[in-house]
């Protein structure tokens, strides 16, 4: 479980082995993948709709009263009304968060965050732990409790869609994330065990959790037969019928592994990322002079359930550039703008209405934007 077999694995020969929850099969081997297209109404987290005090770096918390740390690695062009999957990347033996982070063990930025963070491309929210000693012994449930705790943390300051956590490690690492599938299946939708053992231990380990393994054929440190047996444990929990899917041959590279984790994370969708369902109304009322021009709007929830917080998404036509607003923070100032509520109204009870505007200037096209989408919901357009 060291750094060079770290650097050696990612060009081993590896078996696949996925299951998921919600009745999906077994598939594994060459050419093997899952079908489940799973999804769930999100659930955002206290972060959505707040300016956010965290950003990418490292933060030190109090955890079962040991000072603890972890790397945090917020999207580019973070949208705090946006709710994010969320991706824990855990450390193997003697490897620490930094590894994680950066992916220098292998090759730095391409295998960040076990090369899922370029996947990515903005979409997800990563955190990379620092283990004791360099490891997850997990003494008494601490490093779970230390993953609660991080969670905390980032859940109260970022939107984070509760129905998208993630977790992966390779080696101890993957023994990390192994545990939390054991402890945590209901926190989290899905985790990849990378060339895993228990060795984290498996407190819990009865309900299900979507599970994908990968293992090398001929590990000499944790050996294939251990991984398999962690995956049959989940095999019995998602209520899947047990199958003997081939295996590729040594030297065959069937399969990318960031590519075949992040396929399998991904494939798990909310219904709606927003922090709130809404069915609304918008009425623009624009007044024109010269070169400026105001704008009031009017927000109405038509729905039968509040929203409580808001952003109005719209487009301005080419030439108008806003120079001030009331009611809502804007931004940008032209093109596609949000117009997001503020502390005194950002909620709107079913039927209620709220009104903001902002005066801006304009290039001789005067027109009201076409459409508006409220939460990522296309509203209604009345008035003009």
């Amino acid at each position: 479980m060291t750094s060079a077999r770290f650097r050696l694995w990612h060009a081993v020969v590896a078996v696949l082995l996925v299951l998921a929850t919600g009745g999906s099969a077994l598939a594994a081997g060459r050419g093997g993948n899952a079908t489940l297209t799973a999804s769930a109404t999100a659930a955002p987290t206290a972060g959505c709709g707040k300016a956010p005090t965290l950003t990418s770096g490292t933060y030190t918390i109090q955890s079962g009263g040991k000072n603890r740390s972890f790397i945090l690695k917020v999207p580019d062009g973070y949208d705090r009304d946006h709710a994010y999957r969320l991706v824990l990347g855990f450390h193997w033996l003697g490897g620490t968060s930094t590894d994680v982070a950066t992916g220098r063990t292998v090759e730095t930025g391409t295998w960040a965050y076990y090369g899922l963070q370029r996947l990515a491309n903005n979409s997800a929210v990563f955190v990379a732990p620092q283990g004791l000693n360099n490891g997850w012994a997990n003494s008494g449930g601490e490093d779970v409790a230390f993953v609660d705790d991080i969670l905390r943390r980032i859940e109260a300051d970022l939107c984070v869609d509760t129905t998208q956590r993630f977790a992966l490690g390779f080696s101890y690492g993957a023994a990390m994330s192994y545990a939390l599938a054991c402890a945590r299946a209901t926190v989290f939708r899905a985790v990849a065990v990378q060339s895993g053992g228990q060795l984290s231990g498996c407190s819990g380990g009865t309900q299900p959790i979507a599970y994908l393994g990968v293992h090398g054929l001929r590990d000499n440190v944790l050996a294939i037969s251990g991984g398999r047996a962690m995956r049959d444990t989940f095999v019995r929990n998602n209520g899947c019928t047990p199958q003997n899917p081939p295996e590729p041959a040594q030297g065959s590279l069937t399969h990318w592994v960031p590519g075949e984790v992040w396929k399998f994370f991904t494939q798990f969708q909310t219904s709606d990322p927003s922090p709130g369902t809404a069915t609304c109304r918008v009425t623009d009322t624009v007044s024109a002079w010269n070169s400026g021009l105001t704008s009031n709007i009017t927000i109405t929830n038509t729905g039968t359930t509040a929203i409580d917080g808001w952003s109005l998404v719209f487009t301005l036509p080419g030439g108008q550039a806003i120079t001030s607003g009331w009611n809502a923070d804007y931004s940008p100032a032209s093109g596609q703008v949000t117009a997001r509520h503020l502390s005194h109204n950002a909620t709107i009870a079913p039927g209620a209405s709220v009104g903001i505007g902002f005066q801006a200037v304009h290039a001789g096209d005067t027109a009201a934007p076409g459409s508006y989408t409220l939460n990522g919901n296309t509203c209604a357009v009345s008035g003009s």
